[in-house]
């Protein structure tokens, strides 16, 4: 492995020193279109090597955890986590790549060469990936040995895809068959921010009943369109669904808690010029904030979490029980999970400093966190500390230090 690597990053440093040849104004324009196609080669050369990389930085985890006799349940977790934060992604997107690197190093070595010399970009690659993930081993590489004689390197990502998919359902027809019927199994609704104060809410649904929702919709719009109905017909399926969905007369008038962060000047100033902020969601103009405020919209429940001047919680509107403020706070302050380059929904409020370790349940020493980052924080060699309070000046921060020693600081959102 370690020649293999050697070999690349010698090849990666060629790449690298022939495509910033030369970048200046006076290159012609087909100069610069061979420097762009020199540079897209180097987008999978570097792939190729980080790959190597996580696959060896997985293995040597892998074998320091069989040596410390951790249970076997526990076996490679936390990998996925710290790639995640050393590449400045999410857990999720680094556990892809962790699986990508393994598939192309140990099952797919066409794919990976091809990857290596720039021949194939890196998501045509991961293409390949996903369309044999179900494959055994063995199986694996003769679809690989096919795709490679087939000149997948000279295929888009979708036609590669199709080829992939087509070889694998000709190699183990079975297993493509209960791959269907086990990702079913899989079925999901989410949800996650969009620009300009709204959202995406999707469904990852089985194609029959995907196409059956689509045909529904479309045949409501259909019949209330004929009837005059003003409203386009994106507007009409899309409040349609929400209709549907939570069983109220019109969409408008959907019943739901909304946490708003209101500045301490935002309610009383007409025209100030701050933003509020909805938990979970993001920031929103102030104009719209008071709007939603007014009861007049319909029957969401609006519970205001007061800021100081400077933007810090000093307080929050209360419910039929205080049960679970602090909770509301630590949620409102935190927005999404605060390790770094995470992005995930808080699903689990935890001690920064751990609870049998003598931490207190207060707002400085909680934090939000999604339930992976949750989980993998109880492994050993994983700590965490507040470097900053809140109180003061600087937001809350907490300090993340991984198994290898690598620290990353996050800070609260900004305030509105």
């Amino acid at each position: 492995m370690t020649a293999r690597l050697s070999s690349l990053v010698d090849e990666l440093a060629g790449l690298t020193s022939d495509a910033l040849a030369g970048v200046d104004d006076d290159s012609t324009e087909a100069d610069l279109v061979d420097q762009i196609a020199v540079l897209e080669r180097l987008r999978g050369a570097v792939a190729a090597v980080q790959a190597a990389v996580i696959v060896r930085f997985g293995r040597a985890r892998v074998e320091r955890q069989l040596a410390a006799d951790v249970h076997p349940r526990d076996i490679g977790r936390g990998v996925a986590e710290e790639l995640g934060l050393a590449c400045r992604v999410s857990p999720t997107v680094a556990a892809r790549r962790l699986g990508s690197a393994r598939a192309w190093w140990f099952d797919l070595p066409h794919t990976y060469a091809a990857l290596a010399v720039g021949a194939v970009s890196e998501p045509t690659a991961e293409a390949v990936v996903m369309e044999t993930r179900h494959l055994d081993a063995v199986t694996r590489r003769s679809v690989d040995a096919r795709l490679h004689d087939a000149g997948v390197a000279g295929l888009g990502v979708r036609e590669a895809a199709v080829l992939a998919r087509r070889y694998a359902y000709e190699a183990d027809r079975e297993a493509y068959v209960a791959r269907g019927r086990n990702e079913r199994k899989h079925r999901r609704v989410g949800l996650r921010p969009a620009p300009d104060t709204m959202s995406v809410l999707s469904g990852y649904l089985p194609v029959e009943q995907g196409v059956a929702c689509l045909a529904a919709l479309r045949r409501h719009t259909d019949n209330l369109v004929a009837t005059g109905d003003d409203r386009t017909r994106d507007q009409i399926m899309a409040d349609t669904l929400v209709e549907r969905l939570t069983g109220q007369a019109r969409a408008a008038d959907v019943a739901v808690e909304i946490q708003l962060i209101l500045p301490a000047d935002l309610a009383d100033d007409p025209d100030s010029t701050r933003t509020a902020t909805i938990t979970g969601a993001g920031p929103l103009p102030g104009a719209l904030a008071r709007e939603i405020v007014d009861a007049s919209l319909g029957a969401k429940t609006v519970r205001r979490l007061h800021t100081t001047s400077d933007g810090r919680m000093s307080g929050i509107d209360p419910r039929r029980r205080f049960t679970g403020a602090l909770a509301d706070l630590v949620r409102a302050r935190d927005q999404t999970c605060r390790v770094p380059f995470c992005g995930a929904p808080v699903r689990h409020l935890d001690h920064v400093r751990r609870h049998a370790d003598g931490g207190p349940t207060t707002l400085v020493n909680g934090r939000g966190l999604c339930a992976r980052h949750n989980l993998v924080h109880e492994q050993p060699g994983w700590t965490a500390a507040v470097v900053h309070d809140g109180l003061g000046t600087e937001p809350h921060t907490v300090r993340t230090t991984t198994p290898t020693g690598h620290a990353y600081t996050a800070r609260a959102p900004d305030p509105p």
